[in-house]
């Protein structure tokens, strides 16, 4: 098993490019299992089942992608974990791998004092908070997940807001959902660093995927 940690923000079709083929490699066991956490500049991705309608504002370049799921930014301030493992040998079932990565997430995001939630129908991971005014909760999403499986290897995976541009995520409907609105450990008042984010993601990777 392999982890990589890219620094400088990366591209987003070489970063694909790269997916596609290291998934090759470790179907064809020429390569180790890995982990990729980078950082993308900022985009926004459209995924298989993606509503063109959900397109607000194409202030940053779009790219499709073979990924699940609909639209999705990614930029600085943005962990994002490609995730790259053999479910043939490990577990050959898409759906568990999902939940297993959504479990990740969570244990992640309890570190740091974040109750991340599953919700039904829904992709991804939430949080509840106080409405500015009223009292009554709402709930706002922390955390995408969008995966891709060609042989029972994955590839894509992951991203968790760390300290993003939230303005950035005007330009779309996250996922497809309008109702409810996007956040990240810093806009909780847990502010972190990209480096502690990545040591409390390989911890909590361990636990959840052995």
């Amino acid at each position: 098993m392999e982890w990589i940690v890219t620094d400088q923000p990366v591209a987003y079709a070489p970063a694909v490019a790269w997916m596609e083929a290291r998934a090759a490699a470790i179907r064809d066991g020429e390569a180790p299992e890995c982990v990729w956490l980078l950082e993308h500049p900022p985009l926004y991705t459209a995924g298989t089942s993606a509503n063109p309608a959900d397109l607000l504002d194409s202030r940053f370049p779009v790219f499709k992608t073979g990924r699940g799921g609909q639209y999705t930014y990614h930029g600085p301030g943005q962990r994002v974990a490609y995730v790259l493992l053999d479910l043939k040998r490990r577990q050959p079932d898409v759906r568990a791998y999902v939940c297993k990565l959504e479990d990740w997430l969570i244990r992640t995001l309890a570190d740091f004092d974040v109750v991340g939630e599953r919700r039904s129908g829904r992709v991804g991971i939430w949080v509840e908070r106080p409405e500015s005014s009223g009292g009554r909760l709402r709930e706002d999403k922390i955390a995408a997940v969008g995966v891709r499986v060609r042989r029972w290897v994955t590839y894509h995976g992951i991203s968790l807001n760390v300290a993003p541009d939230l303005d950035h995520f005007a330009g779309i409907v996250p996922c497809g959902i309008r109702e409810h609105g996007v956040t990240s450990l810093a806009d909780l008042g847990r502010p972190a660093k990209l480096s502690d984010v990545d040591l409390v993601l390989k911890r909590r990777f361990l636990n959840v995927f052995g």
